[in-house]
C-alpha cells in the first residue's frame, strides 16, 4: 500500500543553469515535491535556505567536498536545517561515507535517470538517508553482506572501520599489531564480498537499516 506522503518543497544549488531549469521542470511535475528557487553559489544557497526554507536542498558536488561539509556545517544549531542532497557527474565511495558522516541525507550521480532522482528527494524528505546502489563499486556482492558471518574480533575491526578509524587507530584501540588488523580486513572482504573500507562502512550503515540504497 502506498503511503501518501506530504508535499515536500525543493530548492537547488547548482553550477549549470541548463540543468538547473530542468530540474525545476521535473519537479514542477511531480505533485508531491514543490520547486522554489534555484540558485549557481553556496553563498546564495545560504540565503535561499534562510529566506525560504526548503525541506531539501539539491547541492551540485562541483561545489567541491570540503566547501559543502562546512556549508552543511553551519547551518548546525541555527535552527531547522533542510536535507541535503549532493550530486555530481563521480561520486567515490570515500566521498559518499565523508559525506553522511558530515550529514548529508542523500547522494547520486548526476547520471541517474529522473525516477531515481525523484525517489531519493522523497525519501530524504521524509528524513531518512538514500544512496544511489551504483555507487558501491561492487553492487552485488554488497547486496550479500552478512555481519553474523564475521567472527567477534571480525566485528570489532568493522564496528572501527565503520567509525573512520585508520589501520594503526584500530591496532591501537584493540591492542594488536597493525599487520593483524590488514589480516582481519582481509577476511572481512572474503566473508562479505565487499571491496574497501568505505565499502564496508557503507554496507554497515545499510545492514543497521540507517541507509537506504537505491534498486531502480
Amino acid at each position: 500500500m502506498q503511503v501518501q506522503m506530504a508535499r515536500k518543497t525543493v530548492g537547488i544549488c547548482e553550477t549549470q543553469p541548463v540543468t538547473a531549469e530542468g530540474l525545476r521542470v521535473l519537479l514542477n511535475s511531480c505533485s508531491d515535491l514543490e520547486y522554489v528557487s534555484a540558485v549557481d553559489t553556496l553563498a546564495a544557497a545560504a540565503d535561499l535556505v534562510g529566506r525560504l526554507r526548503p525541506d531539501v536542498m539539491l547541492m551540485d558536488k562541483a561545489f567541491g567536498t570540503q566547501s559543502l561539509l562546512q556549508w552543511i556545517g553551519d547551518f548546525r544549531g541555527t535552527g531547522p536545517s533542510p536535507a541535503v542532497v549532493v550530486w555530481g557527474t563521480s561520486v567515490t565511495e570515500a566521498e559518499a561515507l565523508r559525506f553522511l558522516q558530515g550529514g548529508v541525507k542523500g547522494i547520486l550521480r548526476k547520471s541517474t535517470d529522473p525516477n531515481t532522482l525523484v525517489t531519493c528527494l522523497r525519501v530524504v524528505g521524509t528524513g531518512s538517508n538514500w544512496m544511489e546502489d551504483s555507487l558501491f563499486r561492487d553492487s552485488p556482492r554488497a547486496e550479500r553482506y552478512h555481519r553474523s558471518e564475521l567472527t567477534p574480533r571480525e566485528q570489532q575491526v568493522l564496528a572501527l572501520v565503520e567509525r573512520g578509524l585508520k589501520n594503526r587507530e584500530i591496532a591501537k584501540e584493540l591492542g594488536i599489531r597493525p599487520g593483524t588488523v590488514k589480516i582481519h580486513l582481509k577476511h572481512i572482504f572474503e566473508k562479505t564480498g565487499v571491496r574497501g573500507r568505505y565499502g564496508l562502512a557503507l554496507s554497515g550503515l545499510q545492514e543497521k537499516g540507517l541507509l537506504e540504497l537505491s534498486h531502480v
